[in-house]
């Protein structure tokens, strides 16, 4: 078991010039594959701390990314770039700078769809793979449930009135989680600046779900999940989640009959990586891989 070095913040610069951040938790001298963590559509690298620092423990070098326009990257002037192209570039732009050229990858959501394009873009880049309640097959009324928040918020001024906000809109869903971790999820959610509580995102990023209507037709994903499927991987679903279906959940396990799956008791879209359980069950995977 290694100890827990604290994480070192990076920057590297986008193809176009644009300021990226990356939190890299160092683990000297191990020959053990790095675990890339990339987080959901309006999410942060610091969902991934627990994650980070008990893959770190056991002799891990661990990177989490934020793409741009959110958390500690910069903003684009354009909306236009926060699009999964531009951004799958930008990792690439932090694995070039960290020197790393293969990992096992760690994707949320957005993470996750991320991950099975690289599978089919760079096959060998990811040699493992954790999914976090994504799959194939979206479903539409979680995609207009989260259009219906991205870039917008009621004016707060305290971090616990972040805290009390998201528990009601949120606990519904996510019944399990208590009010210490609620706590843990504002603040990795916003920020407190000028005196009032902000989103540590752009808000532009909503634009990114205009397309999104009752009517649109969601695009599938099976082609890059069956390139992802020729390595290890471990997928969760929140218990009661609107984005991952238990019909294609099961149907991901039909297609990969190595699959490892995990249901997250007592949370929705997108599990908060917060809960011992789920380290745990992550740290049995990750222990499996190189």
């Amino acid at each position: 078991m290694s100890s827990t070095l604290p994480p070192e913040s990076r920057y590297v610069a986008a193809r176009d010039g644009l300021r990226l951040f990356y939190a890299d938790y160092p683990c000297p001298g191990s020959t053990r594959l790095p675990l890339v963590c990339l987080p959901g559509l309006a999410r942060t690298s610091d969902d991934f701390v627990l994650v980070a620092q008990a893959a770190q423990r056991s002799g891990r070098r661990v990177l989490a990314l934020d793409y741009r326009g959110r958390g500690r990257s910069e903003w684009d002037r354009d909306w236009r770039h926060y699009d999964p192209d531009i951004e799958e570039d930008d990792i690439f732009s932090v694995l070039t700078d960290a020197g790393v050229a293969a990992a096992v990858f760690f994707g949320t959501s957005r993470g996750g769809l991320h991950t099975m394009r690289i599978a089919r873009a760079r096959p060998g880049a990811i040699r493992a793979a954790v999914l976090n309640d994504i799959g194939p097959v979206i479903e539409k009324s979680g995609l207009l449930r989260i259009k219906g928040y991205v870039g917008k918020m009621p004016p707060l001024q305290k971090m616990k009135d972040a805290a009390a906000l998201m528990r009601f809109a949120m606990s519904a869903s996510f019944p399990a989680v208590t009010p210490e971790q609620w706590e843990a999820f504002a603040r990795q959610t916003f920020e407190e600046k000028d005196g009032k509580v902000q989103l540590r995102y752009d808000p532009q990023l909503n634009h990114t779900l205009d397309e999104i209507t009752p009517e649109a037709e969601v695009a599938d994903f099976w082609e890059p999940y069956a390139e992802l499927s020729r390595v290890p991987i471990l997928a969760l679903r929140g218990e009661t989640s609107d984005i991952l279906s238990v019909e294609i959940f099961d149907e991901m396990a039909r297609r990969a009959p190595q699959l490892q799956r995990y249901t997250v008791p007592g949370q929705g879209h997108a599990p908060l990586l917060l809960d011992q359980p789920t380290i745990d069950r992550v740290m049995i995977f990750l222990n499996a891989q190189p």
